[in-house]
């Protein structure tokens, strides 16, 4: 509980929520990772919240959004930890009524210890009561996503370098790679896209649970590393599909240059097998019968096969 930006009590039950946020001065925050539906029921009891948004937290994947109620917002965003090597979304699902902020957690992969720093550090800003809150985890949130688009920016980056490698010439791993990237792609364009829709709606809409002129220009910053997230996420799609693109053409390519190559050598071994079976018929030929015969075959095996060699090598076909 803060009282005045100052933290003045923590740890206290959820059945003193409603005595705490009775006094305007004073601003709640409450979180819960995971909860019961009993647990959601005491909450919603103790800030009198809308059964349809409890409905929204137990529900699985929801779309990130802001709902409107007479008394509270419902927000959720999505949080991202990467495990793995893969990128895992966990909703995060927030109560703003006019002093008290409860955050609802899916797992605790989501770390609150970074929003709390983050709050610590501007605790001039408390005063604010809980636009300050909400805009701290908003802002974290949005931070988690920017790092996230970094990395996956320098994957696709290492991933073009490797296309022109030399050493390269079985693309299982790079397929796989590139596939595994899309993925996580599409599950970061699916959590940060809507986030444009959620932070513009707390700055367009006249709700007295957010008017805050002195905390405005923070949303904004916000919303402009939203739109820097969404522009980059697009161009991270963009630059695997142009990945994938020039792995077909180099595919397409290495196939033509294959089939020149055994095209050139099934001609080369074609004269000579003319040449040995004409040798080979059962009539009577110059020098049949003689060494004369044999050496002479053997040396037009031999210029017929060196002459094809030197006009494909010279178009380039070997």
């Amino acid at each position: 509980m803060y009282r005045n930006g100052v933290l003045v009590k923590e740890g206290f039950p959820v059945e003193e929520v409603s005595d705490h946020v009775a006094d305007p001065e004073n601003v709640v925050w409450f979180d819960l990772c995971a909860p019961s539906p009993e647990q959601l029921a005491v909450i919603s009891e103790e800030l009198g919240l809308h059964e349809l948004a409890i409905e929204d937290v137990l529900s699985d994947h929801e779309r990130p959004k802001v709902d409107v109620y007479d008394h509270h917002l419902f927000v959720t965003v999505y949080g991202l930890c990467l495990e793995g090597g893969r990128i895992h979304p966990v909703e995060v699902d927030v109560f703003v009524t006019k002093n008290a902020l409860v955050t609802v957690r899916e797992s605790d992969r989501f770390d609150l210890g970074g929003v709390l720093r983050r709050w610590d550090s501007a605790s001039r800003m408390a005063c604010h009561g809980v636009t300050f809150l909400l805009h701290g985890l908003l802002d974290h949130v949005v931070d988690q996503h920017f790092d996230l688009v970094q990395e996956l920016d320098g994957q696709v980056e290492a991933m073009e370098e490797s296309l022109f490698a030399q050493s390269v010439r079985d693309g299982r791993a790079l397929q796989q790679a590139m596939y595994l990237l899309r993925k996580d792609t599409t599950k970061l364009r699916r959590v940060t896209f809507p986030m444009r829709e959620v932070i513009g709606t707390l700055l367009r809409r006249d709700e007295d649970l957010v008017a805050d002129p002195a905390m405005k220009p923070y949303y904004e910053d916000v919303y402009d590393h939203v739109l820097r997230v969404t522009e980059w996420v697009e161009s991270i799609r963009d630059m695997l599909a142009n990945v994938r693109e020039t792995r077909l053409s180099q595919q397409g390519f290495r196939l033509n240059e294959i089939m020149k190559r055994v095209t050139s050598w099934a001609a080369i071994i074609a004269v000579p097998t003319a040449i040995t079976g004409f040798y080979g018929q059962n009539v009577p030929y110059p020098g049949s019968g003689t060494p004369l015969g044999f050496w002479t075959s053997t040396v037009l095996v031999a210029l017929a096969s060196a002459g094809l060699y030197g006009v494909f090598k010279k178009k380039d076909w070997l």
